[in-house]
């Protein structure tokens, strides 16, 4: 540890993936930091915001990418804060919608290191917005559920269930590779013919759309190659959005031949 060194961590919500989504607040920690630790999700565009002279480590954090476990995530954190002072923890989104960033508060606070928290974007409700997708809408959705399709144990979240009994808006993150299930859930529930759309890379350069019903949103998937890093959004408001009528107008045409 350096002389004089006041250790600090800022954890920073990057967005969805348009580096202009990050927040100003976002962008100011950043100038400080003498050390960022980023995502995989956390678009590297961002990190131009950090002085040159910071330390930059890629720490991973994506289905089948992961270069640190996350106990050695939150070792570095602090190793790095309590070397260096100022660390700024990037991830994608929002830090707590599903990043485990309050993991990592606690971690670092059972140290007496400071911490401070700058709120992200959500890509549950930024990536569905770029479609033209409101997740609620008057007389058509009044809730929403936003739900991780993968828990810490590798399983689909038991509230997918749940959520396909309701009404409301469903979004699903981390989904895909659970997208059978998903659909045999709704199917169970007689919600065979329910707007689906698969948004993949979201707010990028990159992205990638599918849009169909529960009953054909897999073969949509394969047509389009979609995979991970993808949303699901489910529910009656994806046909309302007048950016993917064409699309769903389309899909529905083939599903009635």
């Amino acid at each position: 540890m350096l002389k004089n060194i006041q250790p600090t961590v800022t954890l920073v919500g990057a967005g969805p993936g348009d580096p202009d989504l990050l927040t100003i607040k976002g962008a100011k920690a950043l100038a400080e930091a003498n050390v960022v630790l980023y995502d995989a999700l956390a678009n590297e565009e961002i990190l131009s915001y950090a002085p040159k002279k910071a330390v930059k480590i890629f720490v991973g954090k994506r289905k089948g990418c992961h270069e640190y476990t996350q106990d050695q995530i939150n070792q570095l954190i602090v190793d790095n804060a309590l070397t260096y002072g100022h660390v700024v923890r990037l991830k994608g989104g929002d830090p707590f919608i599903f990043g485990r960033g309050s993991e990592e508060i606690d971690f670092v606070e059972s140290f007496g290191i400071p911490t401070f928290v700058v709120p992200g974007i959500s890509s549950s409700i930024a990536v569905p917005a770029y479609q033209g997708i409101s997740l609620t809408k008057r007389g058509v959705s009044e809730s929403f559920w936003v739900i991780t399709g993968t828990t810490s144990d590798r399983k689909l979240s038991n509230d997918v269930a749940l959520a396909a009994q309701s009404s409301a808006t469903v979004v699903i993150l981390m989904g895909m590779s659970k997208l059978a299930q998903i659909v045999s859930l709704f199917q169970k529930e007689k919600k065979g013919e329910t707007p689906v759309a698969i948004i993949q890379k979201g707010t990028t350069i990159q992205e990638k759309i599918g849009v169909g019903t529960i009953n054909t949103i897999q073969q949509v998937v394969a047509e389009n190659k979609l995979s991970n890093p993808a949303i699901i959004v489910i529910g009656e408001v994806v046909k309302e959005s007048n950016k993917l009528k064409g699309f769903y107008e389309e899909f529905t045409a083939k599903e009635i031949q």
